[in-house]
């Protein structure tokens, strides 16, 4: 039997003494409002991570290659998808997709409004399912046809600004010399809360692009790369660029849209620094309590003293006081910041400002390393902290003790 901890045990659950029960139920309300407030915090922030890098690499993908060129001319420098690389991506097991675009820029027209806009031209390769999530209305172009099709969808806030809504038709001008026109036909809306892309990115057929640029039939504006594991970007872009032709070149996704990561990556950091005050200040509580526990059994420690009782079996039972109170409190972090979590999750009741937060509710990752890491964490910071003040039972004097009041 481990002495120590049934004497802790048996202090624990003592019903005598109505203000240690009451520093108990502080010392688990502390540490279980502490790990609860931590497990949402990170949970949300990964949540709010993982939605806006999706929205992102939905629309460009990890990696995009490209034609390497000197002309700053408005107009894409076709680049051909006939290569080895392109036709043979699923030898490569850090790929997962890899599809063909191009862009075109021009204006819609109506009745109403002029708008200029980007045309993104996707072909039959093009991965819906990695954009559905952001269709909020209609369907995608049919991209089968033996001719090229005119179907585009278009962003929520380019159809309010003109007055579309799905299956009307509407006339684009390409910026071109001479200059050319197609009548357009809206099938869907998709909205990302991203001012980037809604503020001007319509999308359609890649085929209608080349006819327009005279382009051969392989040739694209470049094409996306995605991968199993955004994690590998750095390692796939290096790898990668040996293996395209040389007048082509890779970009990172997360450069080109650097804005977007940097400030994730600053939350990142006001995130770690919440944690590490909240960290402080329940290893603070433990501290505090242990030492109230401590002076409130002194007698007690005068007796085992004097019974022959060694210092470190008295540090030992008020270590494991602490240790008792923290898996409490973490059983009841846990519940709490789960539930809140589970609910909010499924019932999405928070909701958010999409045009701020490029969301519209709070959402959640169920990252299950990061919970039990969490709790790892906090179970070793706070025992590490329970040393302190129990070495101060080292330093009593039986007979004073027994003698404190």
């Amino acid at each position: 039997m481990n002495l120590p901890d049934f004497i802790a045990k048996r202090t624990i659950n003592s019903k005598t003494g109505q203000f240690s029960s009451s520093i108990h139920r502080i010392a688990v309300a502390s540490i279980s409002i502490g790990l609860a407030i931590m497990l949402i915090a990170l949970l949300i922030m990964g949540g709010f991570q993982n939605t806006i890098k999706e929205k992102v690499y939905s629309f460009a993908g990890h990696l995009q290659v490209t034609k390497y060129t000197l002309s700053n001319s408005f107009e894409e420098s076709p680049t051909s998808t006939d290569t080895d690389f392109y036709n043979n991506f699923e030898q490569y097991p850090y790929v997962r997709h890899v599809q063909s675009f191009a862009f075109k820029a021009g204006l819609l027209k109506t009745n109403e409004a002029v708008e200029g806009v980007l045309i993104k031209g996707i072909g039959e390769d093009y991965d819906t399912t990695l954009f559905a999530s952001n269709l909020v209305k209609g369907r995608f172009p049919k991209l089968n046809g033996e001719e090229y099709s005119t179907e585009v969808i278009v962003s929520s806030k380019i159809a309010d600004l003109l007055l579309l809504e799905v299956g009307e038709k509407v006339l684009m001008y390409f910026v071109q010399n001479p200059p050319r026109f197609r009548q357009l036909e809206i099938v869907g809306i998709y909205q990302t809360g991203m001012e980037e892309f809604d503020e001007r990115l319509i999308i359609g057929d890649i085929r209608m692009l080349q006819k327009l640029n005279n382009w051969e039939e392989d040739q694209v504006g470049g094409y996306e790369v995605f991968l199993h594991d955004a994690d590998d970007e750095e390692m796939a872009e290096e790898a990668i660029f040996g293996l395209v032709e040389s007048d082509q070149y890779v970009t990172r996704v997360s450069n080109k849209y650097r804005q977007y990561f940097e400030w994730l990556e600053l939350l990142n950091q006001n995130v770690r620094l919440f944690l590490g005050l909240i960290l402080f200040v329940a290893s603070f509580n433990m501290i505090a309590v242990i030492f109230i526990l401590i002076m409130e059994r002194v007698p007690m420690i005068g007796i085992l003293k004097a019974v022959g009782a060694k210092n470190s079996l008295i540090r030992n039972i008020f270590f494991y006081s602490g240790l008792r109170l923290t898996i409490r409190g973490l059983f009841w972090g846990n519940f709490i910041g789960l539930s809140f979590c589970a609910l909010q999750d499924y019932f999405k009741f928070i909701p958010l400002d999409q045009e701020n937060y490029y969301m519209s509710y709070v959402p959640i990752e169920w990252n299950f390393p990061v919970i039990i890491g969490l709790n790892l964490l906090v179970l070793v910071v706070i025992s590490l902290t329970l040393t302190l003040p129990t070495w101060l039972t080292s330093r009593m004097k039986p007979i004073k003790a027994i003698r404190f009041d």
